[in-house]
C-alpha cells in the first residue's frame, strides 16, 4: 500500500465509507487473491492522483465479512464507489488502471 489508502473494518466502515465527504473507492480484496494483488497498483496510484477529490479505501473481506457480505461481495477483487453513503457502482474484476478511472471519473 502507498499510504494514500485508508484500511477499513466493520467497525470503522460506517464512517470512514458511508459517512465520508468525498466518494468513495472500496476495494473488497483478501491476500490470498492474487488479481487482488495485481489491481493493487492501479488502485494505489488512483488512491493518490485523486487525492482530495476521491477518498480510496481497503476491506480485507475476511477480516470484514459482515460488512462484504452485506453489499453482496461474492467474488474478489470487487472494487466499489460510494457516494454520499450509497453504493453507486461495482466492478467485479482485475480491471486494468483505464478502466478503474472510468469506472471513478463518472462519480467524482
Amino acid at each position: 500500500m502507498s499510504g494514500s489508502e485508508i484500511i477499513t473494518t466493520d467497525d470503522n466502515f460506517k464512517q470512514e465509507v458511508l459517512e465520508a465527504d468525498l466518494p468513495v473507492l472500496v476495494d473488497f480484496w483478501a491476500p490470498w487473491c492474487a488479481p487482488c494483488h495485481m489491481v493493487a497498483p492501479a488502485v494505489e496510484e488512483i488512491a493518490a492522483e485523486y487525492k482530495g477529490r476521491l477518498k480510496v479505501c481497503k476491506l480485507n473481506v475476511d477480516e470484514g465479512r459482515g460488512t462484504a457480505s452485506g453489499y453482496g461481495i461474492m467474488s474478489i477483487p470487487t472494487l466499489a464507489v460510494f457516494k454520499g453513503g450509497e453504493l453507486v457502482d461495482k466492478v467485479v474484476g482485475a480491471l486494468p488502471k483505464p478502466d478503474l478511472e472510468e469506472v471513478v471519473k463518472k462519480h467524482i
